[in-house]
């Protein structure tokens, strides 16, 4: 599949609460790799990575979206978790996005696909 992204590396203040966060928020699944680094799988199991401690998060640089059912609950759960919402929805109108920092400093965005109707 040329062109998918297929891995990514999240700079982390604190691998294991970042690891809870995307886990609570997005079901991600969290391991261990055999040279100790924590990778995660994400909800589709077509995307992995590793948080990365020591590393400085870019702001914003580079954004990766995360693909979610209800952007609505997204940002909810996101701010729940401890999460900064820093571009709220609606700022990208019509789609329907959003863009949050993360317990590592990242700064990532929620997509939500268009119903068709």
């Amino acid at each position: 599949m040329h062109g998918k992204v297929c891995y990514v590396e999240l700079p982390a203040r604190d691998a294991a609460a970042s690891a809870r966060f995307y886990e609570a928020a997005f079901g991600w699944k969290s391991r261990v790799r055999g040279d100790g680094a924590l990778a995660f799988d994400d909800a589709t199991g077509y995307v992995s990575g590793a948080f990365r401690e020591g590393r400085t998060p870019s702001d914003p640089g580079l954004v990766v979206y995360v693909m979610v059912d209800n952007i609505e609950a997204a940002v909810a759960r996101v701010e729940e978790l401890g999460g900064e919402i820093v571009q709220p929805l609606g700022a990208d109108a019509p789609e329907l996005t959003a863009r949050f920092r993360d317990p590592g400093g990242n700064v990532l965005g929620l997509y939500e696909e268009p119903r068709q109707g």
